[in-house]
């Protein structure tokens, strides 16, 4: 019964393809962009990534209010350590989750440290101005799309941790969030995500998926598939879709929650420190006494540090230039717009949406009363810069105006009536995001990913977490929580077990640099 059932409802989707409006959009430029992806540029060999800007474009969740990001300057005028047990490079969701989850992991273990390890978390501008300060404000673990691709690519085992990976991290997250009573200070909205699907062929491919999933065993109970017709009459966009759990979050505010309660559980085992406005230059080995150490120069000093932990995503090949071009992650320039609805949440309702093979993505945030026009948060657009797709652009400090056009088209177009297609943003900004080839982070010790350069030793206990491909927010808390674990089983001298949710691909050792 149930599988007539599913029949069904499989022919009544399949034949609401048939009547797809044309739409205005750019479409079918995923394959492309990833072909591009793949193709080292002309210029040879691939310069690396530079600091990020001085002057970024002002992104609504940094700068909205005069008080959104209270540690924007912290520790920027306070002396810095003369030296540290662990230096972590970068201050967005990855280098505090690093910090949070070493600290959670010392309160929770029985281990005999000698005394304190010293935190450090070092940032080159304000706290969390990075890609996690500028994105779409989703936090959407993916329920089973690019399955079939990564199925045929790695195997199904590898596949289905794709997906226990980001539903480990989304509900950790939001577990955080509730246990602590932060869900109104952080807008949490649970409202659920929905995935429109703009072409046949793209309606085919998420089907493949979706089947292919549940033949892997993948728990799609609450993935939901939508008509056409289901679509328009309540949202009114004429395209069918599917409907996963996702969740949106105000991301500098929860990175600034995280932090705090990092800091105020430091407890006996660690201490935790913040300098902003302190972008480090250069890392260099140092050997003295049959012990390693790594000077730390910044443009304040420099630290004497034990380890040191790169979190900083599109910018990692600034002080690891190996990782430049298509082999390592590409500075990626995403844009994004804060911009007003022409009619009210009754009509908007509260969904996360994503459309165009993920070229777009946006959401409503929580109005204060009903008479409020939601303001939508938009991004995307890269498809209007083909061939480039804004890869190679570290700088976040403008917005492109053929993006900019795409964003403020896409809304009025596949939401007949609701917005001004004459209206301007109230906000627009661009981030850097960190891209590579696979679609996937690399994760664990920097020396592996060198294992047969002699100038990997080096780089031995140095760490790294970053790649994010712009699927940052379900992923990099999870990978920071593996790089705590490789510490602390370095620091106690215990081998770091694998967690049953986290890809093999991810770790370095897997990801090798000739």
């Amino acid at each position: 019964m149930r599988d007539c059932q599913w029949n069904f409802l499989v022919f009544y989707f399949l034949l609401s393809l048939s009547i797809m409006p044309v739409n205005p959009q750019i479409l079918g430029k995923l394959e492309h962009s990833q072909r591009v992806l793949e193709t080292p540029p002309l210029e040879h060999p691939t310069p690396p990534a530079k600091l990020p800007s001085r002057n970024p474009t002002r992104s609504f969740w940094i700068d909205s209010s005069p008080d959104a990001n209270p540690l924007a300057g912290k520790g920027s005028q306070d002396p810095l350590p003369s030296e540290a047990d662990i230096c972590i490079i970068g201050a967005g969701i990855t280098g505090v989750g690093i910090a949070y989850h070493l600290i959670e992991l010392l309160n929770n273990a029985s281990l005999s440290v000698r005394r304190p390890l010293k935190i450090v978390i070092l940032e080159a501008r304000d706290f969390c101005s990075g890609a996690t300060g500028r994105n779409g404000g989703h936090l959407t673990p993916a329920a089973f799309l690019e399955f079939a691709q990564r199925q045929a690519l790695f195997d199904t085992v590898e596949a289905i941790k794709s997906y226990k990976l980001e539903q480990h991290t989304a509900s950790l997250l939001v577990e955080i969030i509730e246990e602590n009573g932060w869900a109104s200070d952080l807008d949490l909205v649970e409202g659920g995500h929905i995935n429109l699907l703009f072409t046949e062929k793209e309606a085919q491919n998420a089907h493949k998926d979706f089947d292919m999933a549940r033949q892997a065993q993948l728990n799609l109970d609450r993935v939901e598939w939508l008509s056409q017709e289901e679509v328009e009459e309540e949202y009114g966009a004429p395209y069918p879709g599917f409907r996963e759990p996702g969740n949106n979050v105000w991301p500098l505010k929860l990175v600034t929650k995280l932090y705090q309660h990092a800091q105020a559980h430091a407890g006996q085992y660690a201490s935790l420190s913040l300098h902003t406005r302190t972008p480090v230059t250069a890392v260099t080995h140092e050997t003295a006494d049959n012990s390693s150490t790594y000077t730390v120069v910044t443009n304040r000093g420099s630290i004497s540090c034990s380890r040191v932990v790169h979190a900083t995503n599109a910018y990692a090949s600034y002080l690891l230039p190996f990782l430049a071009g298509p082999d390592g992650i590409i500075p990626t320039r995403g844009q994004v717009m804060a911009t007003r609805a022409s009619v009210g949440s009754d009509q908007i309702k509260k969904p996360s949406w994503s459309g165009n093979e993920g070229f777009a993505y946006w959401f409503p945030r929580p109005v204060k009363d009903d008479t409020e026009k939601p303001l939508i948060i938009i991004g995307g657009g890269r498809e209007a810069v083909a061939p480039s797709y804004e890869l190679y652009v570290d700088n976040d400090s403008e917005t492109h105006p053929l993006v900019g056009k795409a964003l403020r088209e896409f809304l009025p177009s596949v939401f007949e009536g609701k917005y001004d297609p004459d209206s301007e943003p109230e906000m627009e900004w661009s981030g850097i995001m960190g891209y590579t080839k696979m679609g996937d982070p690399f994760v664990g010790p920097v020396a592996d990913l060198l294992i047969a350069n002699p100038d990997g030793d080096l780089y031995k206990k140095q760490y790294i977490a970053a790649g994010y491909t712009g699927h940052g927010m379900p992923r990099a808390f999870g990978c920071a929580e593996v790089i705590a674990q490789m510490i602390l089983a370095e620091i106690s001298n215990k081998e770091w077990k694998e967690p049953d949710w986290l890809p093999q691909r991810y770790l370095t050792w897997n990801r090798r640099i000739e």
